[in-house]
């Protein structure tokens, strides 16, 4: 079995380097292979739809994480929105430009940043969009600072989501910790690239990097493990 792996001490997290190009075409592409992926999806963007709607529909937004551009129809729906997407992976963004349609390509305005030193001075954006980015991040301090970067570079809002524990497949993913961490079950790469947070915890931190919180979204509640907080900067 192989053991918990330390997650070195760094600016970037160790997960941001397995997306490359190849791997991006395969992150694009899982999300449409199948009905349940594709209803996963479906869920996912209801979940976010409903957060923008309680950030009070942000019309300049950073898509942060933005990978392939799987949120950009959702994000595009208002067509006075100005749009702006960023992610650490050359391999993510060469892959939206190359499969997303052009029509869609043309509203997003791309650069490639840290979401730890986003490329863009203060206050750059009324809100931004951080998807299936904090669930990767075990330590409080690197938790912390993310979401200072992003209260730095937002005027209003921020919408993330994020894995909690209050429902069945959080509980799931505990007991699952737990036999990794007893060596029972081994992980998929030498450290530990996901976390499952209680919302103590996380509501704890927003408050702490300067946040109000607004809502919490959830995508299917009791049972499904993702959450999107709308936190307002305060």
């Amino acid at each position: 079995m192989k053991s918990k792996g330390t997650m070195p001490k760094s600016k970037e997290l160790p997960f941001s380097a397995l997306y490359t190009e190849a791997q991006a075409r395969r992150y694009f592409h899982k999300h449409r292979e199948s009905l349940r992926r594709r209803l996963s999806h479906w869920q996912e963007e209801r979940m976010i739809r409903r957060a923008l709607k309680r950030a009070g529909d942000p019309k300049v937004v950073l898509d942060l994480p933005c990978g392939a551009g799987r949120f950009w129809p959702l994000l595009s729906e208002d067509p006075t929105r100005v749009l702006l997407a960023g992610d650490y992976s050359g391999g993510m963004l060469a892959v939206a430009r190359r499969f997303q349609p052009p029509e869609l390509l043309e509203r997003f305005a791309l650069v490639q940043t840290s979401a730890f030193h986003v490329a863009l001075a203060d206050d750059s954006v009324d809100g931004i969009v951080c998807i299936r980015l904090l669930h990767h991040i075990g330590e409080r301090e690197d938790r912390l600072r993310l979401l200072r970067e992003l209260r730095r570079v937002t005027r209003k809002s921020l919408c993330i989501s994020l894995w909690l524990d209050d429902n069945r497949q959080g509980r799931r993913r505990r007991r699952l910790e737990r036999a990794r961490a007893r060596g029972e079950v081994e992980y998929r790469h030498a450290f530990q690239d996901r976390f499952v947070q209680s919302p103590d915890t996380v509501e704890e931190e927003f408050v702490e990097a300067g946040f109000r919180i607004e809502a919490r979204v959830r995508m299917l509640p009791g049972w499904s493990i993702w959450s999107t907080y709308v936190l307002i900067k305060s």
